[in-house]
């Protein structure tokens, strides 16, 4: 069995030990497994809790994915289980607004309810660490997807009256994530793991931007295990495209680290930048409109390569120093590290994901109005962008005009 607990979480947490910003919170897993056959490994762990009953969220396609067999496996091991079926909308989407978690929690009883199972991939988990984290119990993370990085982050991304809000919940105790079960997602859903990995480039940048320019907290051993997971994916990308085991668990592994790399800090900064304000944007705008949901990993990793294009032509601006705010020399070696837009299309497209925000759907206009607004998705969260942003705050409307904003990208398919 290859688990993590006893090797990258311990080395996680070494590493923590000898970083200097003493600002780091407990890492609260105590078994992840990421192999062929790890489904049959949660029923065994609830049972060694003493769990009697459990509730197992899913929704149809990931209760087919997972859900399904490990209920019978449950059932095996003598733990009463509660079924919990996450309900699309109109758009046949599952969405972690107000009517989807009310609905979701109404399914759940509290009374005898030991531990939540969350059998599914990024907003499914979102909701159940929600409604975990508010009714008092313990959640078990069964991801039926490589999609997304939060697994076992602690924040939950919700949207709240139209607005993407994360709201501080409970990580898992536990991941079991089956390769078995992870080679037969769709390869969308591969595709968007590789892109909200590929985020980490901005994202990395923007924590250390705002750190140097306005003095937010920072955590140089979160940095690097962000960095080593984003790497490692990059490094194996032919794998990932290719839906080896292998590559699967190495993304996977990727996404898991990134997790606890904002468990560790407390915050989602290592892993959530101007880049993920942009695909946040356009999720609110898509839910406005009644528009089909876009996959997470695949807004966040166009949006990294709309980032990557703009902060290297702010980069080469004479502006740049201004807003560096005395730390041009530094940050401009940070820009030089994130990859240039052709090569995060290229490998995008490797991926078998989208490259560009036409192909998402995002024309010119929404993409220069996200541009212009994004920053406040996360008022307090201040990017390159965000900087931007506020220096142009004074123009008129007619001077917001994407060719009157050097700093804009002249057109996002270029």
């Amino acid at each position: 069995m290859q688990e993590l607990e006893p090797s990258q979480v311990r080395s996680i947490s070494s590493l923590a030990a000898g970083c200097p910003c003493c600002k780091h919170h407990p890492l609260t897993l105590d078994r992840i497994v990421v192999e062929r056959g790890a489904l049959l490994e949660a029923a065994p762990y609830l049972k060694e809790r003493g769990y009697r009953q459990v509730a197992l969220v899913s929704d149809e396609n990931t209760y087919r994915a997972a859900g399904g067999r490990l209920a019978s496996e449950l059932a095996a091991a003598g733990i009463r289980t509660v079924l919990a079926g996450a309900k699309p909308d109109a758009q046949g989407d599952v969405v972690a607004d107000e009517a989807g978690l009310i609905r979701l929690m109404l399914d759940i009883p509290q009374e005898g309810t030991d531990a939540l199972l969350a059998v599914g991939s990024g907003t499914l988990h979102d909701m159940v660490r929600f409604i975990a984290f508010k009714m008092g119990k313990p959640f078990i993370s069964v991801p039926t997807a490589p999609s997304v990085d939060g697994f076992t982050s602690v924040g939950a991304p919700l949207i709240i009256g139209g607005e993407k809000i994360t709201i501080p919940a409970i990580a898992p105790d536990a991941i079991f994530a089956d390769l078995d079960v992870l080679i037969e997602a769709p390869q969308p859903l591969v595709a968007a793991g590789f892109g909200d990995m590929l985020g980490k480039y901005t994202s990395l940048f923007d924590w250390r931007f705002g750190h140097l320019v306005r003095d937010e907290p920072y955590c140089p051993a979160a940095a690097q295990i962000t960095k080593q997971a984003l790497l490692a994916c990059v490094r194996n990308a032919e794998a990932i495209a290719e839906r080896s085991t292998e590559g699967l668990r190495i993304l996977m592994n990727a996404l898991i680290e990134s997790g606890l790399a904002m468990q560790l800090f407390g915050q989602s900064h290592p892993a959530s930048g101007a880049e993920h304000h942009l695909s946040h944007y356009w999720e609110m705008e898509y839910l406005r409109l009644g528009r089909k949901q876009l996959l997470h990993g695949a807004k966040v990793g166009v949006a990294c390569a709309v980032i990557a294009q703009t902060y290297h032509r702010l980069a080469a601006d004479e502006s740049f120093d201004k807003l560096a705010a005395g730390h041009g020399e530094e940050l401009r070696r940070g820009v030089r590290e994130i990859p240039t837009a052709d090569e995060l299309k290229r490998l995008l497209l490797q991926a078998g994901g989208p490259e560009t925000a036409d192909q998402l759907g995002i024309d010119d206009e929404l993409l220069s109005r996200s541009l212009r607004e994004a920053p406040r998705v996360r008022p307090n969260r201040f990017t390159l962008l965000h900087a931007c942003s506020a220096g142009n705050a004074t123009h008129t409307a007619a001077e917001k005009r994407q060719d009157s904003l050097p700093w804009l990208p002249f057109k996002h398919d270029e």
